[in-house]
């Protein structure tokens, strides 16, 4: 029996693979056996037919930021003059938008802004709940990491003075790889992936749940993907904080890395083996807003059980040349033409 079946006799019997095994299948398996390997996962986690999503904003709240990340084209430096800060009333409208759409939650995110202080902060987050009722799901672990440096805060205390605020959850962003050579390389000024990682320990011990997310496609190898998912369920083994993992592909269109653009076959592997491989991460979420909707429906078959959100608005993406856009109607559309059953959901996963 060769390497790759005694790996597919582990899946079959829902034992863990580790991280060679992981590799050796991702290397070795062809398109379609992980497919259906990853197929039978999603049913072994979710044995409904149902396929669920978001309604919700994602809402830059700045975009000047001080990380100059290579792989960006969303940000402004602070001395170019050319960035912004979102005003009350533009929030304010945006939220109320969002909520007469049926939102039920904003993705609230920005730069690493170096003349903010926690103040704004705590500020931003009172407007927000004394104005309306939405989950705030909110700043990701760099800024999350950046606020507290900037204010001497340890991280717990930084992440407890937000939630009172009224931060519900976080979302993964700024993972991108948690391989610190890569990371010095891409994003040399953000937190190291140590850092990311005590951000989110911080937080599901605070009781605030998150996501995780993965950005490939640009100068990692596959060895990094593994090991970027392995230190996600070792934490997620500790403290069982994450809701769901979302992989997603770098654009590098408008950026500062020349790389040609991941296939679609090539995000599906990925996406495929990070099901077989996150046996203590209920959801994987399909990325339609860099893979667009027919990939994206695709990805249902390949271990995804999760729609993610309608986006009402996305700038970061867009920046970079990609601006698949899909109202709420087009994606249940999508879910139920590819035989599944939408549902809307919370932050949490909860059926609405």
């Amino acid at each position: 029996m060769d390497k790759s079946n005694i790996i597919i006799e582990k899946l079959n019997n829902h034992q863990r693979i580790d991280v060679n095994e992981g590799l050796t299948l991702f290397r070795q398996a062809d398109f379609l056996t992980l497919a259906g390997l990853a197929n039978q996962k999603r049913f072994y986690h979710h044995p409904d037919k149902i396929v669920t999503y978001v309604v919700d904003r994602n809402i830059n709240y700045t975009n000047i930021c001080a990380s100059g990340c290579r792989f960006c084209a969303f940000f402004e430096r602070p001395d170019k003059g050319k960035g912004y800060i979102i005003s009350k009333q533009d929030l304010f409208d945006k939220i109320q938008e969002t909520l007469n759409l049926g939102g039920t939650q904003i993705l609230l995110q920005g730069g690493m802004h170096p003349d903010l202080e926690i103040d704004y902060y705590i500020d931003l987050l009172t407007f927000i709940k004394e104005n309306f009722d939405i989950h705030i799901h909110g700043f990701s672990p760099p800024e999350i990491d950046f606020i507290a440096k900037k204010s001497c805060f340890s991280i717990e205390k930084t992440l407890s003075i937000l939630k009172a605020a009224g931060l519900s959850t976080i979302p993964g962003g700024g993972a991108e790889i948690l391989c610190d050579d890569i990371r010095k390389k891409v994003s040399p000024n953000k937190c190291t992936s140590q850092e990311w990682l005590e951000v989110m320990r911080q937080a599901h011990l605070q009781g605030i749940r998150s996501s995780a997310t993965m950005m490939f496609g640009h100068i990692e190898k596959d060895v990094h993907i593994f090991e970027h998912m392995d230190k996600l369920r070792r934490l997620q083994d500790e403290t069982h904080g994450f809701t769901a993992f979302i992989p997603w592909t770098f654009q590098p269109d408008n950026t500062r890395v020349a790389v040609k653009k991941k296939t679609a076959v090539e995000y599906l592997r990925v996406l495929a083996a990070s099901r077989l491989f996150f046996d203590n991460i209920d959801n994987i979420q399909a990325s339609w807003v860099t893979q667009g909707d027919k990939i994206a429906q695709t990805a249902l078959f390949f271990g995804a059980n999760d729609m993610g959100s309608t986006m009402i608005e996305e700038n970061v993406v867009a920046s970079a040349g990609v601006d698949f856009m899909l109202s709420r109607e087009e994606l249940t559309r999508l879910i139920q033409r590819a035989g599944f059953e939408p549902r809307q959901r919370d932050c949490y996963y909860h059926l609405l």
